[in-house]
């Protein structure tokens, strides 16, 4: 179950709210890009990056430079999908249906050197799953330009919109087209680098990636 936080409680649309850990999980794993809102300098920045999650941790990267990595005390996390936009039968009740999480929590650094690489490969992994033992690792000097921080999960929630508009009981009677729009996302076709010898063959894989009969 998630934790119950001041922060985590849901005040408007409650009964969107889910509770369970794993569809934590699952919003977080069928992401490829989350927002981490961070002050830096008294300044509120948002910064869209990968990310990987391993148990209960999430784990980040970037530049050793970089202001957000560095900015220090608590930050904000989310990660939406969204999967289409719902026309309701008045203006005011158009919506989206969604999933989403929130974490809260102060990202620590990660120092130990297992740990780094583990985290390295969680954020490769959930981008391109199989990638990591496809590619070169990263050398001393890559990572030592690389700052990895892990996130606890520990302070969490999730909201989950599904359905047809909800409209006013008066409006169904209006002879108005009212429903869903899904969206969807898919692979295309893999566009290889023009410097790749002539006749490179494209990894298992990246070439099944999206398949129906993919794993």
């Amino acid at each position: 179950m998630l934790s119950s936080t001041s922060r985590t409680t849901l005040r408007r649309g409650k009964r969107r709210g889910r509770t369970d850990r794993s569809e934590l999980y699952a919003v977080l794993d069928a992401g490829l890009i989350c927002h981490v809102g961070v002050v830096v300098d008294g300044s509120p920045m948002v910064v869209p990056t990968g990310y990987g999650r391993i148990g209960d941790t999430l784990y980040l990267h970037g530049s050793t430079g970089a202001a957000s990595l560095r900015a220090g005390g608590e930050v904000c996390v989310t990660v939406t999908h969204l999967d289409g936009v719902v026309l309701a039968r008045s203006a005011f009740h158009h919506s989206v249906n969604y999933r989403s999480a929130m974490i809260y929590g102060t990202p620590r650094p990660v120092e130990d050197a297992d740990e780094r690489l583990a985290g390295l490969r969680a954020i490769t992994e959930n981008l391109a799953p199989g990638q990591w033992e496809a590619t070169r690792p990263p050398d001393g000097k890559e990572l030592a330009a690389t700052a990895v921080v892990a996130l606890s999960l520990a302070e969490a929630s999730v909201k989950v919109r599904q359905g047809p508009p909800v409209d006013d009981e008066e409006d169904y009677a209006l002879p108005l087209w009212a429903g869903v729009l899904p969206l969807r996302v898919s692979w295309g076709e893999p566009e290889p680098d023009p410097a790749l010898p002539p006749g490179t063959p494209v990894p298992a894989h990246i070439a099944g990636r999206g398949r129906p009969d993919a794993g």
